[in-house]
């Protein structure tokens, strides 16, 4: 008898000819966690595929074991009959329907007349949030009145109502503040004392190194090693997985920052469900040529809101003024800012910044298509000559400029979107969560390209929620917490300590 209760061995896919996955191996204990990691399209979401049978047994090579035996499944609902079950990083819900008829879909209780049993439904479905510690959801109200981290609880409950033995999560936390990432770590932890095995997939190396028993890294589609936690830190697993060693995250490059070039004042926006909360009030500041401007608050500090409409895509009220080079312009849609100068990568890339089923390069020459068109007719030789000179600088894993964008990985998604964005030549470029669900690699490009805009004189402000990267990246840093503006520092000896105190209003004496 095998001491594993999943066991993939000499794993290949391929696409048209291109192989995603070459010879991965993959071994799995009861109570074990073990963290896949690898770059952007290094194959691990292809692998958690082939596993999950969203790819069949047919249309790829190897062997999977489960429970020492071949397994040959046609389907997901094979796959979680097993015991298999993959939470994704975009969540499964239907948002109208309630939190109990999301954990049963597809398997809901019955009466003996056939009907839907709501009562029993509903009482299941308390007794799973219960056991997560979240006695406080209403599992009879619609799922869409909970955050995206309490959502991700309920992803959790349907896969412990369909009984999992192994529990994929793919980037659970991408989108989870910094108490629902714990509550999701130490509820984890819990499940590997019950006998749950787990695939731990996040690009967040220190909650890897947290839950990790084994560490299995891949790159390019192939397996370059699995190694026992307690023998890595997050430098040795950077240097497995990009193939070379990462001593400085942030390239830090010097750039001169000019005279002001952009300036917002008394910016407030209401709330679009309830226009009696102010989520921005009265924001204003000034952004320099050449400068990098963090934007830092915790989660519903207005942020996003106040980014909104800077670049004219806020729908709720709003009021303020805005100034480019001195003069007052008006933005009420997002092609207006472009025109003049301000471009945006949104947070949202899979709502906000992609056309999903469109290729790559024309997602890419979207917001510069008028160059190409003449006459109602689009030059494609000129457009295609574009696409191929981006992708080549952006340094975007395609195999071939005009595959569905959908089917990239996220990184390469963010790397074609900040293309998009930067062709229209702007003077200001707003990056909202620019590295959110990227592996380092991407990240260190990315980086590298803001450094380098600065030095070209662009005026960049950047929103993030990763306190390393805001101190990291800016010149400067800007605070808000409740839709206030609450600091404005210079990034010298400037601490993480500093920036959490003003954005939750705590005296700064008292973080220093």
């Amino acid at each position: 008898m095998s001491e594993y209760l999943l066991e993939m061995h000499n794993i290949t896919k391929d696409f048209n000819g291109v192989k995603a996955i070459d010879g991965i191996h993959l071994a799995v204990r009861p109570g074990e966690c073990v963290g896949l990691c690898g770059e952007n399209g290094a194959g691990k979401s292809t692998l958690m595929k082939v596993l999950s049978a969203v790819y069949p047994y047919g249309t790829w090579s190897g062997e999977i074991l489960w429970e020492g035996k071949e397994l040959k499944a046609a389907n997901i609902r094979e796959t979680e009959e097993a015991g298999i079950v993959i939470i994704h990083q975009e969540l499964m819900m239907v948002p109208h329907l309630t939190v109990a008829e999301n954990i049963f879909l597809g398997s809901e209780p019955k009466t003996k007349a056939g009907f839907i049993d709501y009562d029993l439904m509903n009482a299941k479905a308390t007794k799973l949030m219960a056991r997560l510690k979240m006695s406080d959801i209403n599992v009879a109200l619609p799922v869409y009145n909970y955050s995206g981290g309490k959502q991700q609880l309920v992803e959790i409950a349907k896969a412990l109502n369909k009984n999992a033995k192994l529990l994929i999560l793919d980037e659970p936390t991408s989108a989870l503040t910094a108490a629902e990432t714990k509550t999701l770590l130490d509820l984890v932890k819990e499940f590997k004392s019950h006998g749950m095995a787990c695939v731990y997939i996040s690009h967040k190396l220190d909650e890897v190194a947290e839950i990790a028993d084994t560490v299995t890294v891949i790159r390019d589609g192939t397996h370059i090693g699995t190694q026992p936690m307690a023998g890595l830190d997050t430098n040795k697993i950077i240097t497995m997985m990009v193939g070379r060693e990462m001593k400085n995250l942030f390239p830090r490059e010097e750039h001169a920052i000019g005279d002001v070039i952009f300036e917002a004042k008394n910016i407030t926006c209401w709330d679009v469900t309830n226009p009696e909360r102010k989520v921005v009030d009265n924001v204003s500041f000034a952004l320099r040529a050449g400068e990098i401007l963090g934007l830092a608050g915790l989660v519903g500090a207005g942020r996003t809101e106040l980014a909104s409409k800077l670049f004219g895509c806020w729908r709720g009220f709003h009021e303020g003024r805005i100034f480019l080079e001195g003069k007052e312009i008006r933005v009420k849609e997002p092609i207006e800012a472009v025109r003049q100068g301000i471009c945006m990568v949104p947070e949202d890339r899979k709502r906000h910044g992609i056309v999903p089923l469109m290729g790559v390069g024309h997602n890419i020459t979207l917001s510069v298509l008028n160059r190409y068109t003449r006459f109602g007719l689009v030059d494609e030789e000129a457009e295609l000559a574009k696409i191929q000179a981006e992708i080549i600088r952006m340094k975007v894993k395609t195999a071939e400029p005009l595959l569905p964008i959908a089917s990239l990985s996220g990184g390469n998604q963010q790397k074609a979107v900040v293309a998009k964005m930067l062709l229209p030549d702007p003077k200001v470029l707003i990056l909202d969560e620019p590295t959110r669900g990227i592996d380092v690699g991407a990240k260190y490009e990315i980086y590298k390209l803001i450094f380098e805009l600065a030095k070209q004189g662009v005026a960049v402000l950047m929103i993030s929620s990763e306190l390393p990267e805001v101190l990291g990246i800016s010149d400067r840093v800007l605070v808000m917490g409740e839709g206030k503006l609450r600091g404005d520092f210079p990034n010298e000896s400037l601490s993480q300590e500093k920036i959490l105190a003003a954005a939750i209003g705590t005296p700064l004496t008292e973080a220093a």
